[in-house]
């Protein structure tokens, strides 16, 4: 009897997306054979092992110069004469984290102001993507400075992706100053801007409007200094 030869089976053929894209377009590739029930990942059937679902990338991949974020006419309004013209530089951390600030006494000598500015860029990593992680550090921002005595929140509209504003008084050395903080987040950086006024020697305080609008002035420059710097 003529014995019959055996051939290999043929291997199952396997779909996939042809191109890699954000998380959020996964669920339009198909494998044929469906998709998990929670979006949580899906199975290789041959190989019975779980996959990672692939993350979004940074919006943004580098960060400006700390002082070169606020326009000059900006430093001139806010903080006239400021002792250091060009800024003073934080540490710059591999263009993951850089900052600059600004102080003086006005052009009389007598009213204070202090401007700040802090930028950090997160990196997607194998459990979040970058957005996510800056959406998480700009509500642990907000959360912590509410909790200055007699803070007060307001919701900022037109600076990045989202922003807050929380304004409160502080007192230092028997002088009483009316501070903003501004946090905002452009895609995967989130940007802090500080500016406080006092009246010296019996000189009027900045208003609490006058502040604000300051420090918002100043974050949509940083913010588009974020945008022209990975343009």
């Amino acid at each position: 009897m003529e014995r019959r030869r055996r051939t290999a089976p043929r291997p199952a053929l396997l779909l996939a997306c042809a191109l890699a894209v954000p998380a959020v377009l996964l669920a339009g590739c198909s494998s044929g054979g469906g998709s998990d029930s929670d979006g949580a990942g899906s199975t290789d059937t041959a190989a019975g092992t779980p996959t990672t679902p692939t993350l979004a990338p940074a919006k943004y991949s580098a960060l400006p110069s700390g002082c070169a974020t606020v326009a000059r006419a900006t430093i001139t309004a806010l903080v006239p004469k400021a002792k250091v013209p060009g800024g003073t530089a934080a540490a710059d951390d591999n263009g993951a984290r850089g900052g600059c600030s600004w102080t003086g006494n006005g052009s009389d000598g007598y009213q204070y102001r202090w401007l700040s500015v802090t930028l950090q860029r997160f990196s997607s990593t194998a459990s979040a993507s970058a957005d996510q992680q800056a959406k998480d550090r700009y509500t642990e921002q907000i959360a912590l400075l509410r909790k200055a005595p007699g803070a007060t929140t307001s919701v900022v509209t037109g600076v990045g992706d989202q922003a807050g504003s929380v304004a409160a008084k502080a007192t230092v050395a028997k002088v009483t100053s009316q501070n903003d903080t501004l946090v905002a987040r452009t895609g995967n950086v989130v940007v802090i801007v500080e500016f406080n006024g006092a009246g010296l020697e019996g000189k009027k305080n900045p208003t609490a409007t006058t502040v604000r609008d300051g420090a918002q002035r100043a974050a949509k420059d940083v913010v588009a200094a974020v945008v022209g710097a990975n343009s």
